[in-house]
């Protein structure tokens, strides 16, 4: 059933967050139900009210017609047409972890562009690709960029106190929707311009300069969400910092961390990560990261540890956890 954003005046802070950071498409046209706003309201007054539509539009998908409703997200479309949307990456389908059109996991070409699916609106005569084009290079929205005197997960505690000691940046969106989030605007913010791996490391690679430390971290929001962007651009920041003292450091909640993935961050130059263990049990898991489907925290839950315990087995004395 398609949904519509209704607004509760009498919850509403005026915070403006639902404005600011939030990537609606329907704000200057009706309400497509993504319920990006929905997530991001820190105040909780905006709720999502099933709106049967009453039309539909004609769209095109790998080249075979389709009707579906009006106003719905295009993962919703597909969804009806029955393509597999999915919240985890092994699962077969269009992956759709964080839900705010930040961490891009979930792009595919829709009229030639590379879009979101989860907060684009479907359109009449849209012609969709689920297949990415062969020379598309990954994309997400990145921010902050600069330095920390505090760190991270990962930071190792005897380089905490007084000056500068890395510079991080953070890629938005989450698979996790903890109420006490600390990256609020991070986390739910859907606007910006996304980049690409080489552009993010540039601009981390520069803060180094300027700050004068030799570790870089990535941060979210949950960096992890996007597998491809987020080796290539470990592969990006090795090859511009080559000298031994660089530090590729990655934090994360884990959630998404498998054997071959943390192989392949090792791979490409990740020296130090951090994950942020919430839980041993899965009721506070559930109570911490605001997850209402217990199969999914469970696995998300379950995937953290598994992964301390795997990089403890394989890489104890080459990566700093």
């Amino acid at each position: 059933m398609p949904y519509t954003a209704h607004f509760n005046l009498e919850k509403c802070k005026d915070c403006g967050t639902c404005g600011e950071i939030v990537a609606c498409s329907g704000r200057d046209e009706a309400c497509i139900g993504c319920g990006a706003c929905y997530l991001a309201c820190p105040n909780k007054a905006i709720e999502m009210v099933e709106d049967k539509r009453t039309s539909k539009v004609t769209i095109k998908v790998n080249g075979k017609m389709a009707q579906v409703p009006e106003r719905i997200p295009v993962k919703e479309a597909l969804g009806l047409l029955g393509y597999s949307i999915t919240c985890l990456p092994k699962n077969k389908g269009i992956f759709t972890p964080c839900e705010v059109g930040a961490c891009f996991s979930c792009a595919i070409d829709i009229d030639g562009v590379v879009k979101p699916a989860c907060v684009t609106g479907i359109k009449d005569g849209m012609y969709i690709k689920t297949n990415l084009p062969e020379d598309y290079v990954p994309r997400r929205v990145v921010s902050g960029f600069m330095g920390h005197m505090v760190g991270g997960v990962g930071t190792p505690w005897q380089l905490k106190g007084g000056d500068y000691i890395e510079v991080a940046c953070f890629a938005s969106g989450c698979n996790l929707r903890c109420p006490q989030c600390q990256n609020w605007t991070i986390t739910y913010g859907g606007k910006g311009r996304p980049l690409t791996p080489k552009e993010a490391a540039h601009q981390i690679t520069s803060s180094r300069h300027y700050f004068g430390v030799n570790r870089m971290a990535i941060s979210g929001g949950e960096c992890t969400l996007n597998r491809s962007w987020l080796i290539q651009y470990i592969e990006e920041l090795k090859a511009l910092n080559p000298d031994p003292r660089a530090r590729l450091h990655v934090d994360t909640n884990g959630s998404l961390l498998t054997p071959n993935y943390i192989d392949d961050l090792v791979n490409a130059g990740m020296t130090d990560i951090g994950i942020d263990l919430k839980a041993l049990e899965l009721s506070t898991f559930q109570h911490i990261t605001g997850l209402k489907d217990k199969l999914l925290a469970q696995t998300y839950m379950d995937n953290a540890w598994k992964a301390v315990d795997y990089i403890l087995k394989y890489y104890k004395h080459r990566i700093f956890l």
